[in-house]
């Protein structure tokens, strides 16, 4: 692309609201506290069958995510995950609490108020084969967010960018021409990323992104988001089952067990002295041992549509107590960062 074009191009996207670049005012020092991108607050969502039953996926939800970290999220099928991201990219709808984007309640807005901001909120999904669309080629699927977001840029500026978008992520800008059948999985996984960032976002929730893919090919995608984390001023919020996946990308850890936050610090701190019995469990069943006489995880998780009463884990945790079965644990402050939603000291 020529510099007279770049320089276009630039100006006309400069209006992204995703606040990449961070500016200072002259003689003032750098802020030292994190700032917060997205805040969730006492956020729950109950999938409802015809009005017979009701399943809460998500649990009366806090959680703060920080500009410029990663925040993996981990724990096993059914525990919200997912979930979570879908409210985070308004692909679900809150049923109570609020989801903030830098101060703006998106839970609030209509689509056409959030419409401004989805550009700044984007996803990548596990299956890249049925999260794209299989009847168009992967140049038309770049190019249609800019269509869409950026009306000013001209055709050759949008066929600029999706070439530009296709050598950021590794590949030939001739697959501009191919369909994703013709595609392997890892380069349609590539085609994702591309397409989640064509629009300079500032947050991606990335979920379970390289779960579908061979381990080698994993490593691939892993270090590209790592490498484009940097290069582009990302914030990620990566959901995963994997652990060993999670602990590669991510600066904190939050653990989630039938819909409930019951652990959430760094990664260091999580990994390393795990407070939570579920998080305890979940270390040793990764490391496929029972290390200083940690359990693994015994017996099934209860019906999300049939919770029990007390700490949602007593069913399954070998030190529960009695006040256990009563009473449910709130996330309270271990040190600085560090949450559990436990009643063992």
């Amino acid at each position: 692309m020529s510099k007279k074009n770049s320089s276009q191009m630039a100006e006309k996207m400069e209006g992204n609201e995703s606040g990449n670049a961070e500016t200072q005012e002259p003689g003032k020092m750098a802020a030292t506290v994190p700032e917060k991108l997205i805040t969730i607050d006492h956020v729950t969502k109950i999938y409802r069958d015809g009005g017979r039953s009701a399943v809460k996926a998500v649990d009366d939800l806090c959680l703060d995510i920080y500009k410029g970290e990663t925040l993996g999220l981990v724990g096993e099928s059914g525990c919200g995950k997912s979930t979570t991201g879908n409210l985070l990219v308004r692909l679900l709808q809150t049923d109570e609490g609020s989801i903030t984007y830098r101060g703006q309640d998106i839970t609030k807005m209509s689509e056409k108020q959030f419409h401004p901001l989805r550009r700044n909120i984007q996803m990548v999904f596990q299956d890249p084969y049925s999260s794209i669309n299989p009847k168009k080629k992967i140049g038309w699927l770049l190019e249609e967010p800019l269509v869409i977001h950026h009306k000013k840029l001209s055709k050759e500026e949008r066929q600029e960018k999706v070439k530009e978008m296709l050598r950021v992520v590794g590949l030939d800008e001739e697959y501009r021409n191919r369909y994703p059948r013709q595609l392997s999985g890892g380069q349609r996984q590539r085609v994702s990323i591309a397409l989640a960032l064509i629009l300079n976002p500032a947050f991606i929730v990335a979920d379970e992104p390289v779960s579908a893919l061979d381990v080698s090919v994993q490593a691939q995608i892993l270090n590209l988001m790592k490498k484009l984390q940097k290069e582009y001023s990302l914030t990620y919020l990566f959901i995963s089952h994997d652990l060993n996946v999670v602990s590669y990308l991510s600066d904190r850890i939050g653990v989630m067990y039938l819909g409930n936050l019951v652990e959430l610090g760094s990664w260091e701190q999580v990994s390393t002295r795990p407070r939570h019995p579920y998080t305890q469990a979940l270390f040793a069943a990764a490391n496929a041992e029972e290390s200083n006489g940690t359990p693994l995880l015994q017996g099934d998780v209860p019906s999300p549509s049939d919770p029990p009463s007390g700490c949602p884990f007593h069913t399954r945790c070998p030190q529960c107590m009695e006040r256990c079965r009563r009473e449910k644990p709130v996330l309270t402050e271990i040190e600085d960062g560090w949450k559990a939603a436990c009643f063992l000291e």
